[in-house]
Protein backbone atom coordinates (compact mmCIF):
# COMPACT_ATOMS: atom_id res chain seq x y z
CA UNK A 1 0.00 0.00 0.00
CA UNK A 2 1.31 3.42 -0.97
CA UNK A 3 2.05 5.63 2.10
CA UNK A 4 -0.18 8.46 0.85
CA UNK A 5 -3.17 6.12 0.76
CA UNK A 6 -2.88 5.61 4.52
CA UNK A 7 -3.95 9.23 5.00
CA UNK A 8 -6.65 11.54 3.73
CA UNK A 9 -5.73 13.77 0.86
CA UNK A 10 -5.60 17.43 2.04
CA UNK A 11 -7.75 18.57 -0.86
CA UNK A 12 -11.52 18.65 -0.75
CA UNK A 13 -14.73 19.96 -2.29
CA UNK A 14 -17.57 22.00 -0.86
CA UNK A 15 -20.89 21.97 -2.69
CA UNK A 16 -23.71 24.36 -1.86
CA UNK A 17 -26.89 22.52 -2.89
CA UNK A 18 -29.77 24.96 -3.28
CA UNK A 19 -33.01 25.57 -5.13
CA UNK A 20 -33.51 28.36 -7.63
CA UNK A 21 -36.01 29.76 -5.12
CA UNK A 22 -33.38 30.16 -2.41
CA UNK A 23 -33.67 27.06 -0.23
CA UNK A 24 -30.33 25.63 0.92
CA UNK A 25 -29.55 22.07 1.95
CA UNK A 26 -27.60 21.63 5.19
CA UNK A 27 -26.38 18.33 6.61
CA UNK A 28 -25.80 17.67 10.31
CA UNK A 29 -22.35 16.10 10.72
CA UNK A 30 -21.97 13.51 13.49
CA UNK A 31 -18.29 12.72 14.07
CA UNK A 32 -15.81 13.72 15.29
CA UNK A 33 -17.85 16.75 16.27
CA UNK A 34 -21.44 17.75 15.66
CA UNK A 35 -22.24 20.67 13.34
CA UNK A 36 -24.18 21.79 10.25
CA UNK A 37 -22.55 22.03 6.84
CA UNK A 38 -23.07 21.89 3.10
CA UNK A 39 -21.91 18.82 1.20
CA UNK A 40 -18.15 18.39 1.67
CA UNK A 41 -15.60 15.68 1.14
CA UNK A 42 -12.00 14.89 0.38
CA UNK A 43 -10.76 14.01 -3.04
CA UNK A 44 -9.52 10.45 -3.27
CA UNK A 45 -5.85 10.08 -4.12
CA UNK A 46 -6.68 8.71 -7.58
CA UNK A 47 -9.13 11.52 -8.44
CA UNK A 48 -7.73 14.18 -10.76
CA UNK A 49 -10.91 16.22 -11.27
CA UNK A 50 -12.44 18.14 -8.34
CA UNK A 51 -15.72 18.49 -10.29
CA UNK A 52 -16.05 14.71 -10.50
CA UNK A 53 -15.29 14.46 -6.78
CA UNK A 54 -18.01 17.06 -6.09
CA UNK A 55 -20.58 15.01 -8.02
CA UNK A 56 -19.49 11.85 -6.20
CA UNK A 57 -19.79 13.52 -2.79
CA UNK A 58 -23.28 14.84 -3.56
CA UNK A 59 -24.39 11.33 -4.60
CA UNK A 60 -22.80 9.67 -1.56
CA UNK A 61 -23.99 12.20 1.02
CA UNK A 62 -27.48 13.01 -0.30
CA UNK A 63 -28.53 10.47 -2.92
CA UNK A 64 -29.02 13.37 -5.37
CA UNK A 65 -27.63 12.69 -8.85
CA UNK A 66 -28.16 13.57 -12.48
CA UNK A 67 -30.36 16.60 -11.72
CA UNK A 68 -29.88 20.32 -11.48
CA UNK A 69 -27.37 22.79 -12.84
CA UNK A 70 -23.77 22.57 -11.64
CA UNK A 71 -21.55 25.59 -11.28
CA UNK A 72 -17.78 25.36 -10.82
CA UNK A 73 -16.86 28.60 -9.07
CA UNK A 74 -13.18 28.22 -10.06
CA UNK A 75 -12.50 29.22 -6.47
CA UNK A 76 -10.39 27.55 -3.83
CA UNK A 77 -10.03 28.28 -0.15
CA UNK A 78 -7.17 27.20 2.07
CA UNK A 79 -7.96 26.45 5.69
CA UNK A 80 -6.27 25.02 8.76
CA UNK A 81 -7.29 21.43 9.42
CA UNK A 82 -9.14 21.27 12.76
CA UNK A 83 -7.26 19.30 15.41
CA UNK A 84 -10.14 16.81 15.68
CA UNK A 85 -9.24 15.61 12.15
CA UNK A 86 -5.47 16.04 12.30
CA UNK A 87 -4.72 12.34 12.74
CA UNK A 88 -6.45 11.54 9.44
CA UNK A 89 -3.72 13.38 7.53
CA UNK A 90 -0.04 12.64 7.06
CA UNK A 91 2.30 13.96 9.74
CA UNK A 92 3.05 17.63 9.18
CA UNK A 93 -0.03 18.28 7.04
CA UNK A 94 -1.91 21.17 8.63
CA UNK A 95 -3.81 22.83 5.76
CA UNK A 96 -6.48 21.74 3.29
CA UNK A 97 -7.31 23.14 -0.14
CA UNK A 98 -11.07 23.27 -0.76
CA UNK A 99 -12.71 23.67 -4.21
CA UNK A 100 -16.09 25.39 -4.34
CA UNK A 101 -19.10 24.22 -6.37
CA UNK A 102 -22.83 24.73 -6.30
CA UNK A 103 -25.76 22.68 -7.53
CA UNK A 104 -29.02 24.50 -8.35
CA UNK A 105 -32.17 22.38 -8.22
CA UNK A 106 -35.58 23.42 -9.50
CA UNK A 107 -37.21 22.52 -6.18
CA UNK A 108 -36.64 20.90 -2.80
CA UNK A 109 -36.18 17.16 -3.06
CA UNK A 110 -35.90 14.30 -0.63
CA UNK A 111 -32.43 13.44 0.61
CA UNK A 112 -30.93 10.12 1.65
CA UNK A 113 -28.16 10.78 4.17
CA UNK A 114 -25.35 8.43 5.08
CA UNK A 115 -25.85 7.80 8.83
CA UNK A 116 -22.13 7.15 9.28
CA UNK A 117 -21.51 10.82 8.38
CA UNK A 118 -24.74 12.74 9.04
CA UNK A 119 -27.63 12.48 11.48
CA UNK A 120 -30.09 14.83 9.80
CA UNK A 121 -30.64 17.31 7.00
CA UNK A 122 -32.71 20.42 6.55
CA UNK A 123 -33.73 22.80 3.79
CA UNK A 124 -33.45 26.37 5.06
CA UNK A 125 -33.20 29.91 3.70
CA UNK A 126 -29.79 31.51 3.16
CA UNK A 127 -29.92 33.58 6.36
CA UNK A 128 -30.56 30.48 8.46
CA UNK A 129 -27.89 28.54 6.59
CA UNK A 130 -25.38 31.30 7.28
CA UNK A 131 -26.25 31.19 10.99
CA UNK A 132 -25.95 27.39 11.20
CA UNK A 133 -22.95 26.71 8.96
CA UNK A 134 -19.96 25.78 11.06
CA UNK A 135 -16.98 26.71 8.90
CA UNK A 136 -15.93 30.07 7.53
CA UNK A 137 -15.43 28.53 4.09
CA UNK A 138 -19.01 27.27 4.10
CA UNK A 139 -20.34 30.69 5.12
CA UNK A 140 -18.28 32.38 2.40
CA UNK A 141 -19.58 29.93 -0.21
CA UNK A 142 -23.17 30.49 0.93
CA UNK A 143 -22.75 34.26 0.64
CA UNK A 144 -21.36 33.96 -2.89
CA UNK A 145 -24.17 31.68 -4.05
CA UNK A 146 -26.83 33.92 -2.49
CA UNK A 147 -25.30 36.97 -4.18
CA UNK A 148 -25.38 35.20 -7.55
CA UNK A 149 -29.08 34.34 -7.10
CA UNK A 150 -30.10 37.92 -6.33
Amino acid sequence: MEPASLYKRPESVLVVVHTVGGDVLLLHRVEPSSFWQSVTGSLRWEEADPAAAARREVREETGIHDVGVWHDWQRTMLFDIPSAWGSRYAPGVTRNLEHMFSLALSEICSVTINPAEHSNYEWVDFDTALQHAWSWTNREALQLVRKRLT
